[in-house]
């Protein structure tokens, strides 16, 4: 499966603008994840996984990583993609572990991507470009702040990296610094083409 082709299917059960900018916002940070960690080769596997990742979220929240596997061979979708995308809902709603890098990077990065687009909006900027470490930490310890971001996901997520907090929080934003023209240029376009 292409880029083009997950995209499609990707739009055919999420059209609420917040859940694509969302899925190209995984999908920039993953392929970020695999040049940085030196999967580089993969990097638009790792991409497609992070596009689909929450593609029966929009329609079935209360199924999520349970609806996915159905959806996504409807659509082609071959088995280890599936496996991935569903593994990013470990012990929430199924109990199959990120095993591959690729896999817990997801897990790690998902819900915190979601936070650090939360923190953005609340800066003059409205950008990740001149967000630091310390700010973005500060926003995490703050509980009420971006509530439905995990941080236990987040926390968990760090640790199957065998990673320090500070370590995925620092990569991750780094990730989207590098990446946010190239997702705003994408949600961009996607927005137009509905």
């Amino acid at each position: 499966m292409n880029r083009d082709e997950a995209f499609d299917l990707l739009k055919k059960y999420n059209k609420d603008p917040f859940h694509i900018q969302h899925a190209i916002t995984v999908e920039a940070v993953m392929k970020w994840f695999a040049d940085d960690q030196g999967f580089a080769d993969e990097a638009e596997h790792w991409g497609i996984v992070g596009l689909l990742h929450d593609i029966d979220f929009e329609l079935y929240p209360d199924q999520h990583c349970l609806k996915a596997p159905e959806l996504l061979r409807d659509g082609g979708v071959s088995e280890d993609i599936i496996r991935s995308v569903v593994s990013h809902g470990y012990g929430i709603t199924v109990d199959v572990k990120p095993e591959h890098h690729m896999e817990k990077v997801l897990f790690a990065c998902d819900e915190l991507t979601g936070l650090i687009w939360a923190a953005a909006l609340m800066r003059p900027s409205k950008s990740t470009k001149d967000m630091e470490l310390k700010s973005l930490k500060k926003k995490y310890k703050s509980k009420g702040f971006a509530a439905g971001c995990s941080r236990e996901v987040i926390a968990q997520g760090a640790d199957m990296l065998g990673w320090e907090l500070d370590e995925l929080l620092q990569k991750t934003l780094s990730a989207m610094q590098n990446c946010e023209d190239e997702i705003n240029e994408k949600t961009a376009e996607a927005n137009q083409l509905k």
